[in-house]
């Protein structure tokens, strides 16, 4: 076997620099009072029109031309929104060893929310694998994750989820639900401009992110939550985390074998069941979390970078294996079993 060779460089995502400054600067200058407030109306308004955006970008056509593959998308829903979160569970018998329980909360929210789009599609592709698949299995984890998230939420975290209430399902409701479904019902007449001007509508949306991360942390730290965080804990977050992605990694590469998805379903599988979404997450904290949305997110934008760090280097990796022998005509010597039955490799 060919050694694993390190890539170039690690992909160091700037975004993730301007999240990290942005909470450099709640620390040094949260907003108080008047402003805090003028910070929390915006930041709802900011995530609402997040939503919007994205039901408006959603091809209701695509996404039901993608159920042919119903047992991929089965599979990476059932490994987002169950596996992981049996996983973030099991997790509470490092409490008080390894984690707070803030930071234990934290960790259970990230198993909770959807997976990404963008980095399942763009480490999908590198590796070969099945990138159609791919860009429909993040849009359905993103759509399904709207409702399921909360509602998985409430079951889970319930009143120690740091203010979680029904009142908080009612916010996920007019502030997520709502106008992703009013940005569906428009794309008929929106759509072919939010399409010409998606470069610079990621701009509103990184920047709706910047500002509810902004929001969260200033309120954590006119409240003093970071005293409740040390260095040494934070290293053991780290830790629990990278144990968490491991696991997640060789349980959907080795799973999906086990089920005979074919070599770039697998890759597919890999990519959307094992990751979590930064853009999904934050703003359903903010509502979820409140003036507790800080520690919340904590464990979700450190796992984020990690995965993005771990999935390059396997991408890579899968980019240099043999493809498998062509048949006549050029097709592959073995098809995905989604698309031509069950068949071993």
């Amino acid at each position: 076997m060919r050694r694993l060779r390190r890539p170039s460089r690690l992909p160091i995502d700037p975004y993730i620099v301007l999240l990290l400054g942005t909470v450099g600067l709640a620390a040094l200058f949260p907003a108080r009072g008047t402003a805090a407030d003028v910070f929390s109306g915006a930041s709802t308004a900011a995530i609402a029109l997040l939503f919007f955006l994205y039901g408006a970008r959603l091809s209701t056509r695509e996404a039901l031309d993608g159920l042919r593959h119903w047992r991929l998308h089965v599979t990476v829903l059932a490994c987002t929104f169950l596996i992981f979160p049996v996983l973030g569970l099991a997790a509470r018998g490092l409490v008080p060893v390894l984690l707070t329980h803030p930071l234990y909360q934290g960790l259970l929210f990230l198993t909770l929310v959807p997976s990404t789009v963008q980095s399942s599609i763009a480490f999908t592709s590198i590796a070969r694998g099945n990138v159609p698949a791919a860009i429909c299995a993040g849009s359905f984890s993103s759509l399904v994750g709207i409702v399921v998230t909360p509602l998985l939420a409430a079951v889970l975290l319930g009143s120690s989820g740091g203010g979680f209430s029904a009142d908080s399902l009612v916010g996920i409701v007019l502030q997520l639900l709502v106008p992703f479904l009013a940005g569906q019902v428009l794309r008929r007449w929106i759509g072919g401009f939010v399409t010409r001007h998606k470069k610079v509508l990621g701009y509103v949306d990184r920047g709706s992110i910047l500002l509810v991360v902004y929001t969260a942390f200033s309120e954590g730290v006119t409240q003093g939550i970071w005293h409740q965080v040390s260095p040494l804990r934070l290293g053991g977050l780290l830790v629990v985390e990278a144990v968490l992605l491991a696991v997640m990694l060789l349980l959907t590469w080795y799973g999906a074998k086990a089920l005979r998805f074919g070599r770039e379903d697998r890759i597919t599988i890999q990519f959307a069941g094992s990751k979590k979404s930064l853009a999904a997450g934050l703003p359903m904290a903010g509502v979820l979390f409140g003036a507790h949305a800080s520690l919340a997110v904590l464990p979700l934008m450190l796992f984020h970078q990690m995965q993005l760090m771990v999935c390059a280097v396997i991408a890579r990796r899968r980019a240099r294996d043999p493809l498998p022998e062509q048949g006549p005509g050029g097709s592959s010597a073995d098809p995905s079993p989604v698309d031509a039955g069950p068949r071993s490799r």
